[in-house]
């Protein structure tokens, strides 16, 4: 049986405030955090271990702006002092896709745990995905869908024109016991 930690409630609550963050300080995010973060998804689970992934740490300007550009609603993403695009093999794509998920979620919950805000941001369909990509150096035979931008919040209130609704659904909603439904 493994032994509870003595700070699993504080990690447990800080989980629990993971938001999506898409206002930043343009203060930059030091080196030893971003090594921080790119550890924490080097060492993310992957079908089969295959780790089937790239990692491009993005902190100039003009290259946020691009990427930024490929599709209206990630505009937000040119004012985040960083973003870490997330570059997959592309020999699986459907295990892949959960990989990419998987490390996206782990990026966010150790920037929340390190004192930063980040939010995720897709590109878009297959052609602003290949702008993204451009724009980044990627080669065409990988994928790249996202970002996860990364700095320190300036709020978690989502600020665009129609923000989405906040608030959990009650376990007795969302919750069933060995069958669906009960």
């Amino acid at each position: 049986m493994s032994k509870r930690l003595d700070n699993t409630d504080a990690v447990l609550e800080e989980m629990r405030h993971v938001r999506q963050i898409r206002q930043y300080h343009p203060d930059p995010v030091p080196d030893d955090v971003v090594n921080e973060l790119l550890e924490v998804a080097r060492w993310s689970g992957s079908s089969r271990n295959t780790q089937p992934w790239h990692f491009i740490v993005i902190t100039d300007k003009d290259l946020l702006a691009k990427v930024s550009a490929v599709r209206a609603s990630i505009n937000w993403v040119a004012d985040a002092p960083l973003a870490i695009a997330i570059v997959l093999d592309g020999r699986n794509p459907i295990n892949e896709t959960f990989d990419e998920g998987r490390v996206t979620e782990r990026l966010m919950i150790a920037a929340r745990l390190l004192g930063l805000g980040s939010g995720t941001a897709w590109f878009g369909d297959a052609s602003q995905q290949a702008e993204a990509k451009a724009a980044l150096g990627i080669p065409d035979e990988k994928i790249a869908r996202s970002v996860v931008a990364v700095g320190y919040p300036v709020t978690s209130k989502d600020h665009r024109p129609n923000p989405a609704q906040g608030g959990r659904h009650p376990l007795s909603e969302i919750v069933s016991y060995d069958r669906y439904g009960q």
